[in-house]
């Protein structure tokens, strides 16, 4: 199939593009960018005005299937990165089973390629169960295309079995993705420790429960060489912590999510927003800031959603019986657009490294370019339009966002992956 997309506005910072120019797609590639194209037969789009980028990647993201399809399952999960803009997610293994085998991996990468709108790569747990006492079966993962190791959801609690997660990872080139949380400190806590906490009455987390852990695989970093990549970072020391690591010449990354960037503690009110309950929690207003400065300055790698979808039941209960997490496929890239890129405070160049370059580079998956031979996995941007968050409007099967309400402005309207729309005018392609 040929498509013409004309008269876009193209941005890559991987090869110095930004300029108005026309797209020739054929057979899933990009044969084509200059001024003047055409085809002669296929589909094409005008473009005019709106925004073509490398395909966006959310390399943190919770699909539940197997095991917790009432919240989301891949068909569902996949139709909402589309609806935000990705043409790729990371599927976290925290699912019932663990994906912990490489039955576990085929089962995803099947699905996927059977209902999904968006590529899946698979990562997979970095213990048996996410017990964190046994290895899982890595090489067999790997041979069988898991990109990533993660016993996301909980932290690895002994020094020694970290150890020996990162040393067989580093055999296969792997990176390790980390949810630091030393369980004994933060214990049952809900929310951020400090003022709020106290003010709520609610069981306090506090931060050294996570910078201690980033802290200690750090220094296994330096020790075994594996590339490390801190999850969902939320205080300044941690982020600090990953600044002088990279100066020491460490191979660590790190990741931010827009509801630690644009949300702090204070907004958790005596209403008890159970959708504000997250792991690891809202942190200060000067953490957020922090954060921010780091996406800024380039210290932060990459934005991510952490997107974790529960039924409407689970969160519909006290806040310390609710489950943490919430959604963000849907509203992360309009976000990172309202708070950041049409405030100035990034360009478009950095946007597409935070949410298409780094995550790719990361993951160590296929790199895309707006160039003749790459891979048609593209994401066509309106940074002007304006809309609300509303429930209806979501196409996750859950609805548990903390931006419900939001007026943002920039969307995605069209996804390509592999050369072939999975949205059009902002509509999923059937």
């Amino acid at each position: 199939m040929a498509l013409l997309l004309k008269n876009a506005h193209v941005i890559d910072p991987q090869i110095g593009l930004n300029e108005v120019a026309d797209i020739v797609i054929r057979d899933g590639k990009i044969v084509e960018v200059g001024q003047n194209l055409s085809i002669e037969k296929g589909i094409e789009r005008d473009l005019r005005e709106k925004i073509v980028v490398p395909g966006l990647v959310d390399m943190h993201v919770h699909l539940r299937e197997p095991g917790f399809e009432q919240k989301e399952d891949i068909a569902s999960g996949t139709r909402a990165a589309a609806k935000g803009g990705f043409t790729g997610v990371c599927a976290m293994p925290n699912t019932l089973p663990v994906i912990d085998n490489a039955v576990g991996v085929e089962y995803v990468k099947a699905r996927a390629a059977q209902a999904g709108k968006a590529r899946v790569y698979v990562s997979g747990a970095c213990s048996q169960g996410l017990k964190g006492e046994t290895l899982s079966e890595m090489g067999d993962m790997v041979a069988h295309g898991a990109v990533a190791f993660t016993d996301d959801g909980r932290g690895i609690q002994g020094a020694g079995m970290m150890r020996r997660v990162m040393d067989y990872a580093s055999q296969f080139g792997k990176v390790v993705m980390v949810h630091c949380q030393d369980d004994d400190l933060v214990g049952e806590g809900q929310v951020n420790e400090g003022v709020v906490s106290t003010r709520l009455g609610m069981l306090g987390w506090p931060a050294e429960g996570e910078e201690l852990e980033i802290a200690r695989d750090i220094a296994l970093c330096r020790l075994t060489g594996c590339p490390l990549h801190i999850q969902h970072i939320t205080t300044a020391r941690g982020l600090d912590m990953v600044r002088e690591a990279k100066a020491e010449g460490l191979p660590v990354t790190c990741e931010v999510t827009p509801h630690h960037l644009f949300l702090s503690e204070d907004d958790i009110t005596d209403e008890y927003n159970t959708c504000l309950k997250v792991n690891p929690p809202l942190r200060t207003q000067k953490d957020a800031e922090a954060l921010i400065a780091g996406v800024i300055d380039g210290s932060v790698d990459a934005i991510v959603t952490d997107h974790a979808p529960h039924t409407d039941f689970e969160k519909d209960r006290e806040f310390e019986l609710a489950p943490f997490g919430m959604i963000g496929l849907e509203t992360s890239l309009s976000l990172m657009i309202t708070n950041l890129v049409a405030q100035g405070k990034i360009t478009w160049e950095q946007l597409v490294e935070l949410m298409s370059v780094n995550p790719r580079a990361i993951l160590g998956v296929e790199k895309i370019t707006l160039e003749p031979g790459s891979t048609a996995d593209l994401t066509v941007i309106d940074p002007r339009e304006v809309w609300t968050v509303t429930r209806e409007g979501m196409v996750s099967k859950s609805g548990n966002s903390g931006f419900l309400g939001a007026e943002l402005t920039g969307r995605a309207t069209d996804v390509y992956v592999g050369g072939y729309a999975t949205l059009e005018d902002g509509m999923i392609v059937e």
